[in-house]
């Protein structure tokens, strides 16, 4: 066994597909393949996965994954019909469409990658940086004023330490990058207060959602510090993006919308960051120059 091996913990049941991080003595940091979970296990306990796609959890991970995209991608074409069908019947003037821009930090690079192939299938205008959770604060101060994006996305690793027992839950000593998440949703905050301005989704595996959301998140992992998939932020950063500033962002809709559900992902209301312009910029041809 060696590092960027794929692995599984048998005392799991190979649950969850990871990849070796780290190998230590006796021990291996792990980061899951398809889930924002963190974890270190003895080396005893894991178990090399030779084909991936042996893997029933994995398998099964990317069969939620592509239904998810699917019913985003529906959700997408539905309102797109919905704002033309409406333009058309109020007026003949062409018009063009401003999606709200997305600033995505991931302390996974595997993951970041997948995050902003994700946005360019859905035609969202986003800017991604790998950085290491505990660097996240600092990234953010640096980034926001640059960028000046609608959206911040502050993901990553996460998970509650073996070491926690179920009165430690509230305390977020027990989660190994909660913390990172927090300091880093609090300075989003002091750059913009308005939950509205900018929208702030924050958490990765069984993070400390009531932290996140008292500290200035909009969003947030997890209500029942449960697994989430490594794109379940990335959606709902893509439905804010399509919400019009008219209107709030349906939470039933974008939380059930995420594979892992109203156990992985909440929020408040918010309203989205899409907007409509006009009239549609034209092919400049045959313009005479008058100066």
């Amino acid at each position: 066994m060696k590092q960027g091996d794929l692995v599984v913990r048998k005392s799991y049941g190979g649950d969850v597909l990871f990849r070796v991080a780290t190998m230590l003595e006796q021990t291996a940091v792990l980061k899951g393949t398809d889930y924002r979970l963190l974890a270190d296990a003895p080396i005893v306990d894991l178990s090399v996965v030779n084909d991936p796609e042996s893997s029933g959890a994995a398998r099964q991970a990317r069969i939620k994954a592509n239904e998810s995209t699917l019913r985003m991608q529906e959700q997408r074409e539905r309102q797109a019909l919905e704002r033309e069908l409406a333009r058309a019947q109020s007026e003949n003037h062409p018009y063009f469409e401003v999606p709200g821009k997305v600033l995505h930090l991931d302390g996974d690079n595997n993951y970041m990658k997948k995050s902003m192939q994700l946005y360019t299938q859905m035609r969202v205008p986003a800017y991604g940086v790998y950085v290491h959770e505990s660097q996240m604060a600092d990234v953010v101060y640096r980034l926001l004023p640059q960028i000046k994006p609608d959206i911040i996305v502050i993901t990553g690793h996460d998970g509650v330490l073996k070491t926690s027992n179920r009165d430690e839950l509230h305390n977020l000593a027990s989660y190994k990058n909660s913390q990172n998440f927090v300091d880093a949703v609090r300075i989003a905050r002091q750059y913009e207060k308005s939950r509205d301005n900018l929208i702030v989704i924050a958490g990765a595996c069984q993070s400390h959602y009531e932290a996140l959301l008292q500290s200035g998140s909009n969003f947030a992992s997890s209500p029942g510090r449960v697994l989430i998939h490594a794109l379940d932020p990335v959606y709902v950063a893509i439905k804010a993006s399509y919400t019009s500033i008219r209107e709030t962002i349906n939470l039933s809709d974008v939380i059930h919308g995420t594979i892992s559900g109203i156990d992985g992902v909440g929020g408040i209301e918010t309203l989205g960051k899409f907007r409509v312009g006009m009239p549609k910029p034209k092919a400049l041809v045959g313009v005479k120059p008058t100066v």
